[in-house]
């Protein structure tokens, strides 16, 4: 693939923006600035319709390859920011308090710009290639709102490719799997009410703290001895507030939240009843009452076999057989391009970034070294797949 020496000639330029969104994050469903100069950027390339506001603040640029073929392939990445508090001390470091690119967004939106860029340059494909430059992936389902608002239907997108920075892994190496990849994210909470009281006559109580700790570590035993051990999941409770702050009172209500992820549908639906069943169960046993909110999060995100194999083909054609790792086990955080794979053959792919910070942490940055890799697997993907 003759890429890669283009990429590494773009690279000043792609690390460029890249620095640039680095200093200005946004959060989610605020990245106004990111999507317009986004926008600003695709169309200087020269690509042949840019529509924003798509999903309240994506942005999808669409660019039309020299044959005549009807294979429409989408490329995807994420723009938002998260809360957090840069410590890096780079000179590119956020410009925004409290905001910061700690999950690798501006690279990854950076480097489907270079795509973009090359793309439209060259149009050595046949097809249709639709760049989706998406908001609120960290917890606001940006993905879902770009589907909801007409992206699949509306460009009539045929197989979407994605990737994220994955720091501990080499620059130059690719990680996936073919099957369940990433986890779905549920999160509960569990309102206990019984009757609170003064610490020294529990007697007169119905003991809502202990009634709550029964239910903690009766939510153990669901993954434990309800879940097939040779499947994956995890139900964590993170999360315990009372109506009172006073030591020496029995709290009138205690409140439980947490989180469940799983890698099956069907474990899914047998977690989310049996928690609801153990904590009510438990609750009543002790004389108290316990209301369960649980609330269904992203998808299992599930590569398709067939565009995995093709994902999987273009990162050793740029790197070789030793540039991937096909057989990576499942990770149990969470994704929206599930949502993408839920209604499209889909593949996701980790990317190196080197020995660096882990992503959501004050000291990570994204390494720019890793740019070329990225925007020629991305490029690549369009020139391997929009083929008919």
């Amino acid at each position: 693939m003759p890429f890669p020496n283009r990429f590494a000639e773009l690279l000043p330029e792609i690390t460029a923006w890249r620095r640039d969104f680095h200093e200005h994050p946004e959060l989610m469903y605020q990245e106004h600035r990111t999507a317009a100069r986004v926008a600003e950027l695709l169309r200087s390339f020269g690509v042949d319709e840019v529509q924003e506001g798509i999903g309240r603040t994506g942005v999808v640029g669409v660019i039309r390859g020299k044959g005549p073929g009807t294979k429409v392939i989408g490329l995807r990445a994420d723009m938002d920011a998260l809360p957090i508090t840069e410590l890096t001390g780079h000179p590119h470091a956020s410009k925004n308090p409290g905001v910061m690119h700690a999950c690798g967004h501006d690279g990854h939106t950076a480097m489907l710009l270079g795509a973009a860029k090359y793309l439209a340059e060259t149009r050595n494909f046949s097809g249709t290639a639709v760049l989706v430059f998406q908001p609120a992936e960290e917890g606001g389902a940006g993905a879902k709102a770009m589907i909801d608002d007409g992206l699949i239907s509306r460009w009539g997108v045929q197989e979407m490719y994605g990737l994220h920075t994955n720091p501990g892994t080499p620059i130059g190496k690719y990680k996936t799997r073919s099957g369940p990849m990433m986890a779905s994210a549920d999160t509960f909470q569990i309102t206990v009410t019984g009757r609170g009281g003064h610490a020294a006559r529990p007697h007169e109580c119905i003991d809502t703290m202990l009634t709550a700790a029964q239910i903690v570590v009766g939510l153990q035993g669901i993954v434990a001895r309800n879940v097939n051990p040779l499947q994956s999941a995890v139900l964590s409770v993170c999360a315990c507030k009372t109506d009172s702050p006073a030591t020496n009172v029995i709290p009138q209500v205690v409140t439980l939240g947490g989180t469940v992820r799983t890698m099956d549908p069907g474990v899914r639906d047998l977690i989310e009843a049996r928690l609801i069943k153990t904590a009510t169960a438990i609750a009543e046993a002790q004389g108290a009452t316990a209301e369960v909110l649980y609330e269904r999060g992203y998808p299992v995100t599930i590569n398709d076999a067939d565009a995995t194999s093709h994902a999987i083909a273009v990162a050793e054609a740029i790197g070789g057989d030793n540039a991937v790792d096909s057989t990576i086990d499942p990770v149990m955080g969470a994704e929206d391009f599930a949502y993408y794979a839920e209604k499209i053959p889909s593949a996701f792919v980790f990317l190196g970034n080197g020995d660096t910070a882990g992503v959501h942490t004050p000291d990570f940055d994204f390494d720019d070294e890793s740019i070329p890799f990225g925007s020629s697997w991305l490029a690549g993907m369009v020139e391997a797949r929009a083929v008919a």
